[in-house]
């Protein structure tokens, strides 16, 4: 298409040639692939776009599926988006986002055990285990609780906040309300570092100082807290932090 400026100047409009999904051959379109091949035999740019369910005018259901995964780099960082970074991508509205965020979410709820198979944390290595798949695509600072009954068994997992961390946005009483609403006998703490360190920061510190000795006020015990960087993890308790946090 061209459109005029004056006598003689012509800007053309970029020009895409785009071909319907409708009209892919019938063993190329996602819908009748995943019949054909099952879920599994799918890219992930194409189960994607079964969620989605059409594209635009310029661009397939894949195609707009391709652009979310360039841009994410990774299922994992996929699923942690918000409705608003999601809908930053054409042809991704607020319907297709609320698709994206409940079908991630429905994968969340399935990777947590049922109550009788909670795990049992019996160390370090137990916890990284449980909570590197769920922390180490993370590009925000998540501070975690991990509620525990009497035999170490979790009860739940609570999110205390998002961001930098810092004693202002992470409280001992928001720990310990968590703590007694889900009658835990103790509790472990976790967060992870996208910058990759592992290496705990004065904040890290002083918060787990905080947290350990409102612990010990109110009899409920702060096992450890758990740094995630990436696949890897440090433990306080391990290199004999915690105890120095509760006596600093």
């Amino acid at each position: 298409m061209e459109r005029r400026r004056g006598a003689k100047e012509v800007v053309r409009e970029a020009v895409q040639y785009h071909v319907p999904l409708r009209d892919w051959p019938a063993d190329d379109r996602p819908r009748e692939k995943l019949l054909r091949l099952g879920a599994a035999g799918l890219s992930d740019a194409e189960l994607i776009a079964i969620l989605i369910g059409s594209g635009t005018r310029r661009a397939t259901a894949v195609d707009v599926a391709k652009e979310l995964l360039r841009r994410h780099e990774s299922l994992h960082r996929l699923a942690r988006l918000s409705d608003p970074e999601l809908e930053r991508t054409p042809g991704i509205g607020r319907a297709r986002a609320m698709s994206l965020l409940a079908a991630f979410e429905i994968g969340r709820r399935i990777e947590r055990p049922a109550a009788e198979t909670r795990p049992v944390f019996s160390s370090p290595e137990d916890v990284s285990r449980y909570m590197i798949p769920r922390l180490r695509d993370l590009v925000k600072e998540v501070f975690l609780v991990l509620l525990l009954t009497s035999a170490n068994r979790l009860i739940r997992e609570v999110t205390i906040s998002e961001g930098n961390l810092n004693s202002s946005v992470v409280h001992p009483r928001e720990v310990f309300k968590a703590a007694f609403d889900g009658l835990a006998a103790a509790v472990i703490l976790v967060h992870n570092h996208p910058s990759g360190t592992l290496e705990p920061s004065p904040e890290d510190a002083a918060v787990t100082r905080q947290i350990v000795e409102a612990g010990r006020i109110v009899g409920i015990p702060v096992h450890d807290h758990i740094i995630i960087a990436g696949s890897n993890f440090m433990s306080f308790a391990e290199r004999g932090l915690l105890g120095s946090a509760s006596a600093a």
